[in-house]
This record gives structure tokens, sequence and C-alpha cells, in this order.
């Protein structure tokens, strides 16, 4: 390996962290910058990116790059053809935000089972209401129910544990079934028969990265097969869904109601039917924020630099042609 190699960051990256980068090696150029002109002319030396800002055109006017760390778990935004067909190694963030979003998925469902959503409306109408009947006995409780989760990777690991904890039971479809399933997952079924997983889940998680297999994955019949008293939860992409099904699966009452933080076009649109419905809580694609996401994010650009630099496999490497 060259005596100097050049660390390209492209994004605006505090400096305390540029410093943690940069201490990995005194043999490491680090260089930081969002400025589009600016990246197009350092990225012609840059062996290493940890992409912020990207592009078709920044990627092509790489000549030494080898190796792209991106800043979050999902990479469909990195995989252009070129990318995917180069011998450039692509590593995800897959881990940094597991605790932010899998609390986030718990939190939708606990706020769509104990219908904090309704009495949030009552609050912003000063309303002390506890005559509606029917409201008051759909209140649930999550211990005892079954939770199907679609994509057992890191995130939806992290939701089996903590709804195995909350007295849940948990089912979870996995690509690869080789490996010994979970101790919190009392169920794993292969991805392709998640069907039966949809049937019997009280709550539906989807927890995957999309890429061309799972784009749509979840359509009219699959909400279906749902229970007419369970609830669909997306921490994921939007495009998992097809969302003008998903609204007449709530309309029609296919399936009781829906915790969504991802959609097909984001931000969501201001006539999106999903705004007005009552059965349906929307977070703004925020599952993943946390106050300590460019520490872990930084800590593991670092462990995976000092790899690189040594000649070791990298942590989190992407299978470009699976897109995860």
């Amino acid at each position: 390996m060259d005596d100097e190699m050049s660390v390209l960051v492209s994004l605006d990256l505090p400096s305390l962290y540029l410093k943690k980068i940069q201490d990995v090696s005194s043999g490491v150029k680090v260089q930081a910058t969002s400025d589009t002109k600016e990246l197009l002319t350092l990225i012609g030396d840059a062996d290493v990116l940890l992409a912020g800002v990207f592009s078709r055109e920044l990627f092509l006017a790489a000549k030494r790059l080898k190796w792209i760390q991106s800043l979050f778990a999902g990479v469909d935004r990195l995989l252009l053809p070129e990318v995917v067909q180069s011998k450039v190694t692509l590593t995800n963030a897959s881990g940094v935000n597991s605790t932010a979003v899998s609390e986030h998925a718990i939190g939708l469902m606990l706020a769509l089972s104990r219908k904090f959503h309704f009495f949030v409306r009552n609050q912003i109408e000063n309303r002390w209401k506890t005559s509606d009947v029917e409201l008051l006995t759909q209140m649930e409780e999550l211990s005892g129910k079954t939770v199907g989760i679609v994509g057992l990777g890191r995130i939806g690991g992290e939701i089996a544990r903590k709804a195995k904890c909350l007295g849940m039971t948990v089912l979870a479809t996995r690509r690869n079934l080789s490996a010994p399933k979970p101790e919190h997952v009392d169920r794993l079924v292969p991805t392709e028969h998640r069907k039966q997983l949809l049937a019997d889940s009280d709550f539906v998680v989807l927890a995957l990265p999309l890429t061309k297999d799972t784009e749509k994955m979840i359509g009219e019949a699959e909400l279906k097969s749902m229970k007419n008293t369970s609830y669909l939860i997306n921490v994921s992409r939007g495009k998992l869904v097809e969302e003008e099904k998903l609204v007449q699966a709530l309309n029609e009452g296919w399936i009781a109601g829906a915790g969504l933080d991802a959609f097909e076009v984001e931000p969501l649109l201001r006539d999106s039917p999903l705004w007005q419905m009552k059965n349906v809580i929307i977070t703004p694609h925020v599952a993943g924020l946390t106050p300590y996401y460019l520490d872990r994010l930084t800590d593991l650009f670092c462990d995976n630099l000092s790899h690189f630099l040594r000649g070791e496999s990298l942590i989190n490497v992407v299978d470009k042609k699976l897109g995860y």
C-alpha cells in the first residue's frame, strides 16, 4: 500500500470526528467537504470514500478508489450500475442505529396498542374523554401478542429481542437459515414463505433493505393475508409497500392500522390520504435518528480503516448484487 493513503469524507463532519479518523494512522491523509466541485477535484486521489454526497459523476471521476463506506445501513442510493460492476468494496453502517430504529418500532407498536394517537388528539383539543367505549375497549397489551419481523438483520434482531422482553411471541424471516435461530425468536422462516408469518402476526414489522427483490413486496395479496386486527409497522423503506394498496387496506379494514416511518415518495405528499387516517401514526423517516449516530459511525469507520490498512477483511461488506 502507498506510504500515504487518501481518505475523502464527502460530508461536513465535525472536526473531532475527523481527528479521530486521522488518529488511526499517521500514514493517512483525511480530507472532508460537501462541496460538489471540490469533491470532483479531490476524488481522483482518494483511496477511501466515507460517502455522504455521492453521484455517478463523482464515482466516475475516482481513479484509485478501493473502498466506499456508507453512512447508513441501506445502500440503495450507492448501488449505481458502475459501482456494482466495479471492484470497489462497499460497506454499510449496519448496527449503528439498531437501537434507535428498534426502539422506534416498539414505540409505534405500543402507541397503536394503547391508542396514544387518539389521546394526543384529545389533548390538543383540551378534551378529557373517557366515554368512548369503542375506543377504550380496543386498548390492548403487547404481552401475549405475536410480532412478525420481516428481515432478521441487525435491526430486526434488536426488535425481536425487545419484543420478547415484552412477553410477545416472535416470528421472523431470514434469507439464510443456516445460522442458528436466535433464542429470542420463536419461529424462523425463509423470506419467500412470509405469507404464513403475515397471517399469524398481530404486528408485522418491516426491517429489511430495499432491493429489486424486496421492492413492493407488500401488496394486495400480502395485506389481505394479514388479520383484520393486525398492524403494519414500516421502519425501513417506503418502497417495500404498495402504498395505494395500503391505503385501500386501511380504508376497507383489511388491517386495523399502521405505524409508518417510510413512504414511497418523501416527503409524504400533502394530499396523501394517510395524513387524515385515524388508524395511522406517521413519523417523517426519523426512526434512525439518535444523538449517538456520528459517534458510532466514526467508531465503525475507524475500526474498518484499521482493518483496511492491515489488509484484513472489512466489517459489514455488502454483496453488491444482492444489495445488502
